[in-house]
């Protein structure tokens, strides 16, 4: 367990290879699961039912407008959450210093879903995501994927399988292949934001 939770601390437990969450006391621990879910850009996938939605560009997507909203949204849950006051605090900070974004999807001027997530070097790990409208988070997954491969990362962290996550495309690397191209992301000079 974690006296205090710090942004240098979060950066220099990412560039490590583990994160940290909270438990339903708001203790924080970190994790580094093995093995490790993760997207490449080859083999990610858009579902056949998700295409209509994007060609007909039913939600505007866009980048850190509104991160506040979304990381409190995706703390929300009535099923409980790992995303204390003190994460949120945390990674609104490291949002302030350029490290923390948030990619949402928009729909009749309505913040309708998003995710979150850290950027550093080549390397994005995907913390949680959202939504009030069906498929706006999944919209927004997609609009992170063809930024990410547009500004060359190489390096895209999920932490852990889900159903969800598997309709995409991701799947598990070892931890000790993670470690290693986690380094090689590292060493890039990539830029999420605009």
């Amino acid at each position: 367990m974690l006296e205090e939770l710090t942004p240098e601390l979060v950066l220099y437990g990412y560039r490590m290879g583990v994160f940290p969450m909270a438990d339903d006391d708001g203790d924080i621990y970190w994790y580094s699961p093995d093995p490790r879910c993760t997207f490449e850009f080859d083999r990610f996938r858009i579902p056949h039912s998700l295409r209509p939605v994007i060609r007909q560009a039913r939600f505007e997507v866009r980048f850190d407008t509104a991160f506040d909203e979304v990381i409190q949204a995706c703390a929300d849950r009535p099923e409980g959450t790992w995303i204390s006051s003190e994460i949120i605090a945390v990674y609104t900070e490291l949002h302030h210093r350029g490290y923390a974004h948030s990619v949402e999807a928009w729909q009749n001027g309505k913040l309708a879903g998003g995710l979150y997530g850290i950027a550093l070097g080549g390397a994005f790990f995907g913390e949680s995501m959202f939504h009030y409208v069906t498929d706006a988070s999944k919209v927004a997954l997609v609009a992170l994927i063809e930024r990410l491969k547009a500004r060359r990362f190489t390096l895209i962290d999920t932490q852990w399988t889900t159903p969800h996550l598997e309709r995409f495309g991701a799947a598990e690397i070892s931890q000790k292949e993670y470690l290693e191209r986690l380094e090689q992301a590292l060493a890039l000079q990539c830029r999420f934001a605009d």
